[in-house]
């Protein structure tokens, strides 16, 4: 392309000028679009401004204060953090929760292998299993929670019942500590199955079919294709699902409540020290023991653990996609 004089110099004159502090004017119709932008956003904004920073901030700053039994609170600086540094409960409550996270991964690899079998195209009422997998996601939490603490009964639930056909004698499972973690883990995978299926669904059906037929003219089998093809291109999506789903365990609580109680009932419950979750043990701290300020301080706490476990993931995945 040959550029004339006269080209060159409506170029420069379509140039803003710049403005005599040295920076380039914006032109007008940029302004004008921009506000309106902020404008479209700011309900937005000022929604997440109010329901989401505000209580974080207000909380950051309980968690400084002590709390009287009839209201009112005083600050006593670093006093409540020094207490939970030193307090058993919260380690423990700490660890569970790990547990928690760390086990409810186990539930990405078995929603992949679901998601690669209802993609076959040639299945029959797919439609009609992607909607069973799907329905525990849109139950109410406390409606599942329900119906398996009813399933998980140790006089009369139906697994309990099913292991006696074959000889076997049921524990109670929420109150036994030997179970209680492993079946509310359980409870939690099965809960979740189905957005994580709905997730890995998308992310199969946007690979091109084309890199499987180049894999299968160069030799790869089935096993070698889901592992050169399917798992690199599927990354993003497990990276999406593994941070959703630590999140998630990270803030355990309604089932744990459902199912094995809180309060009073909670410390019935010999099992509750093995399940007791960070959440569970804030709320308890807050609305039965009246400690809000300690409260506020555990949940700060778990705050700060949530966003240093999403960096390491954002981390590691930015070390898959590098060296993948």
């Amino acid at each position: 392309m040959v550029m004339t004089e006269e080209g060159i110099a409506a170029g420069r004159a379509a140039v803003p000028a710049p403005a005599p502090g040295g920076r380039a004017r914006r032109p007008r119709r940029w302004t004008a679009e921009a506000g309106w932008a902020y404008l479209l956003i700011a309900p937005t904004g000022l929604g997440l401004a109010v329901f989401y920073l505000w209580p974080v901030l207000q909380t950051g700053y309980f968690s400084f204060t002590e709390w009287g039994p009839f209201g009112g609170h005083e600050w006593v600086g670093l006093d409540n953090y020094r207490a939970l540094a030193a307090d058993a409960e919260v380690r423990q409550a700490l660890v569970n929760t790990l547990l928690f996270a760390l086990l409810g991964l186990l539930g990405i690899p078995l929603a992949i292998v679901f998601a690669a079998l209802l993609n076959r195209p040639k299945l029959r009422g797919v439609s009609v299993y992607r909607a069973l997998f799907f329905i525990p996601v849109v139950t109410m939490p406390v409606a599942v929670a329900m119906v398996w603490r009813w399933l998980y009964n140790g006089d009369f639930g139906l697994v309990n019942q099913l292991l006696s056909v074959f000889g076997v004698e049921g524990p109670h499972w929420i109150a036994d500590p030997a179970t209680a973690l492993y079946a509310l883990v359980a409870v939690c995978i099965w809960a979740g199955l189905g957005y994580n299926i709905v997730v890995f669904l998308a992310g199969l059906q946007a690979i091109p079919r084309e890199f499987y037929e180049a894999a299968e003219i160069d030799g790869a089998g089935p096993v070698a294709q889901f592992r050169r093809v399917t798992l690199p291109l599927l990354s993003p999506s497990i990276f999406f699902v593994s941070v959703l789903s630590v999140i998630g365990s990270l803030q355990l609580f309604d089932l744990v409540y459902v199912m094995a109680g809180s309060g009073q009932a909670a410390r019935s419950n010999p099992a509750m020290p093995r399940i007791q979750t960070v959440v569970g043990l804030f709320y308890d701290k807050a609305f039965y023991t009246n400690d809000r300020g300690y409260a506020a301080a555990i949940v700060m706490a778990l705050l700060v653990l949530i966003v240093v476990f999403t960096a390491i993931q954002f981390r590691l995945q930015k070390r898959w996609v590098h060296y993948g």
